[in-house]
This record gives structure tokens, C-alpha cells and sequence, in this order.
């Protein structure tokens, strides 16, 4: 009788833990899937940027609006070194969790489009441009995307100085391009960086993509 007892305890405690509310999804986590738990206990950095966001070594922050999210400096980005922080943007690129996505690629952004930026950015490029190789070459599409965007607007400040890099960015661009879900994308993105890099990147462009057609024919 005692035996009985305890196995329809048991099977009762059994049912109560698969049933209970901390062992349930919470909906929040099908909505937001991709968005990092700051509340959890054991949440570890998952990465270089992650572990440099959560000591603070980025010196802007999320601020949630009504409408849309911005950053927000803790001190005029125009004051910023460059070194490493356009570089750690910049690895940020391939994160794929909410908040580290927008700090990443609106803080690139937003330091490229200070006064004076060219003469900061053309020093860094050979250790640059290999960090949106990555981006560029990562399977998740948001991931390439944030890359390509970063290096269109990388190409508006710096010009014919990334001629001498963009080889090496080709090659994934063309693995892109042959996919029709991102041809037009990257096909604009091509002609983007043409335009901002005159006619010497025409023949750079087509010794690795022979069928991409110049702006200027």
C-alpha cells in the first residue's frame, strides 16, 4: 500500500516539474529569439566584442526609443580613437544577438561619418578589411548584409585607397552574386564601390567578376 502511495507521488511530483511554469518557453523567446538575456545567471561573453561591450570598452550604448533604438556616446565620437575601436565595430559586424547587432553596425556607421574620418580610417585598412572578409563570408544573410552595407560606406570615405585591398573581398562577393537572392544587392554594391573608386576599379572588379558590367560603358 505504502509502494502505491509513493509511485503516484512520484509520478505526480514528475508531471508537476514537466508542467511548471520555469520549465515552460517563455513567449517572449519565440518573438525575440536572437535577443541575449542580461538576467541570466550563468550568461557568459560568446565572443571578443561581447566580453569588450560588457566591460565597457565600447563607449556608446543602446538607447530603446518609442519609435527606433539609437546610440548613444559617452563622449563625441569625433574624440574617439579609431584604433581599435572602428576594428572592434567592425568584428561586431558577425554577431547575430541583440543589443551586440545595432551597437555594432550603427557605431561603424556613425564613427565613418565623423570629420576628418578618411585620415583615420586609410591607416587601418590592412587590418580592416580582413574583418569584413569574415563578415562577408559568414552564413548568416543579416550577418553578410550588415558586411556589405559596412563596406559600401567604408568605400564612401575612403575612395580609390580601397583599390588596393578589394581583391581580397571579391571573391565572396561573387559567391553572393551568383545566388538571385542577392544579385541586385550586390550588383548595386559593386557599382557603389566603382563610383567611389573611379575607373581603376572597373579592371580590379573584373579580374574576379568578368561579367560585371562598369557604370561608365
Amino acid at each position: 500500500m505504502s509502494s502505491s502511495i509513493q509511485k503516484k507521488t512520484k509520478s505526480s511530483s514528475q508531471k508537476s516539474k514537466k508542467c511548471s511554469p520555469e520549465s515552460q518557453p517563455k513567449p517572449s523567446a519565440k518573438l525575440n529569439p536572437k535577443t541575449i538575456d542580461p538576467f541570466c545567471a550563468y550568461s557568459q561573453p560568446s565572443s571578443a566584442f561581447a566580453a569588450t561591450y560588457a566591460r565597457g570598452g565600447i563607449p556608446c550604448r543602446l538607447v530603446h526609443g518609442s519609435v527606433k533604438h539609437k546610440l548613444q556616446w559617452e563622449c563625441p565620437p569625433e574624440t574617439v580613437p579609431f584604433d581599435p575601436l572602428l576594428l572592434t565595430l567592425a568584428e561586431g559586424l558577425r554577431e547575430t544577438k541583440h543589443p551586440y547587432t545595432f551597437v555594432s553596425k550603427e557605431g561603424f556607421k556613425q564613427l565613418l561619418l565623423v570629420e576628418g574620418a578618411a585620415e583615420k580610417v586609410v591607416p587601418l585598412l590592412p587590418r580592416l578589411v580582413p574583418v569584413l572578409k569574415a563578415a562577408l563570408a559568414h552564413a548568416d544573410d543579416e550577418v553578410f548584409g550588415r558586411g556589405l552595407d559596412a563596406l559600401v560606406q567604408l568605400s564612401a570615405v575612403v575612395g580609390p585607397s580601397l583599390n588596393d585591398h578589394l581583391k581580397l573581398l571579391l571573391t565572396n562577393l561573387l559567391k553572393r552574386l551568383m545566388d538571385k537572392k542577392y544579385r541586385e544587392e550586390v550588383t548595386v554594391a559593386l557599382q557603389k564601390l566603382e563610383h567611389c573608386g573611379g575607373r581603376a576599379t572597373v579592371a580590379i572588379i573584373k579580374s574576379k567578376i568578368p561579367t560585371y558590367c562598369s557604370i561608365y560603358s
